[in-house]
């Protein structure tokens, strides 16, 4: 198990990291709906809800901005594109509050700022519940103009970061920021420099990539590795040989996020290891845990930690998040500690 010396020596040097990001940033916008006011609308004759409070999160990369900055990274750098437009502005206000350069965020202007708009009621025990999401994003590619100035974004970010996150959050082929044009780029920059940590998550196209750290979840690593495999009879030996195939085929490390299971590590031509979640007791949200977990590897890897040792790193701060219900949690270097502390000492987490 991580000891706590070496988990104190991880977190000591993320003050000095600066870390550099490629994605999808979003703006994630909750209303929350006041309880016990009724107002029906003349218009419509429907109950018009009253919103006496509005919470503005960055969502999607800006859930990895928000995990490492509450980590402690001291400096942080995407490249992306965001819409010029109202919700950009809310995003970048919300964004510029933590140790972030947002010089390389380019606002354009025929491309709407991606929002997740989270309706948020209490049900009759007071629990807040989300209604249905309100989606905005602008479906199809970024133009020519904007992808040739977004690689040009990129590789400044890349020269200058101590390591890269790559997290592609878009289902359709080339509509994200991670496109055909920036995986190439990518692939050319790690062969460049492949001493350089480039951790990759992507939703739909982890297959695409043929190079860096490659992190999923079991479907993703099963739709990456070209297994087809019903989840009813999916197999943990299914997964293991899926990672065994992607971990020969960049010759780096493999991470698989199996829940409260833990995370599977696999490294080139040796046998997979699963590193254990952390118990968690009572109501969880699991919003953001894979992301969260993202932080906890990426930070301790670039602080010379190993594969295994980051995965522990990665429970410890997906455990402390799953626990902050109706929102995407973060995790202090204390609140880490604390964790750790209480998994060594097997006391209840509450």
């Amino acid at each position: 198990m991580l000891s706590l010396s070496r988990l104190e020596s991880i977190l000591d040097t993320l003050p000095r990291l600066t870390i550099g990001l490629v994605g999808d940033l979003f703006l994630d916008r909750y209303l929350d709906i006041a309880p016990g006011i009724c107002e029906m609308s003349i218009e419509t004759d429907l109950e018009a809800y009253q919103i006496p409070q509005i919470r503005n999160s960055p969502g999607a990369l800006g859930t990895v901005l928000n995990n490492l900055a509450a980590l402690g990274v001291g400096l942080l750098v995407p490249a992306t594109v965001i819409g010029d437009d109202g919700h950009g502005f809310d995003l970048l206000k919300e964004v510029r509050k933590l140790p972030v350069d947002t010089s390389h965020v380019l606002a354009v202007s025929d491309r709407l700022t991606p929002t997740y708009t989270k309706p948020m009621k209490q049900d009759l025990k007071g629990v807040w519940q989300e209604l249905n999401r309100l989606d905005v994003r602008t479906r199809g590619p970024l133009s020519s103009a904007a992808t040739e100035e977004l690689c040009r974004r990129v590789r400044q970010v890349f020269e200058s970061s101590d390591g890269l996150i790559v997290l592609d959050q878009i289902n359709e082929a080339d509509w994200g920021v991670v496109n055909t044009a920036v995986r190439s780029l990518l692939r050319e920059l790690a062969s460049e420099n492949p001493k350089k940590l480039v951790y990759i998550d992507s939703r739909q196209y982890l297959k695409e990539f043929d190079f860096g750290i490659l992190k999923g979840n079991r479907a993703e690593l099963l739709r990456a590795a070209g297994v087809v495999s019903d989840p009813g009879t999916m197999t943990d030996q299914t997964v293991r040989e899926a990672a065994l195939l992607l971990a020969s085929r960049t010759s780096r490390p493999v991470f698989c996020t199996l829940g409260e299971q833990g995370i599977l590590v696999t490294q080139p031509e040796q046998s997979p290891v699963l590193v254990p979640g952390v118990p968690v007791t009572g109501p969880v949200d699991i919003v953001g845990a894979g992301d969260a977990a993202t932080s906890g590897i990426v930070t301790s890897l670039l602080a010379g930690a190993t594969p295994l040792e980051a995965a522990a790193v990665g429970n410890l701060v997906a455990s402390v998040t799953v626990k902050q219900l109706g929102t995407t949690g973060t995790a202090s270097p204390d609140q880490v500690r604390h964790r750790w502390l209480e998994t060594v000492l097997s006391e209840p987490l509450r």
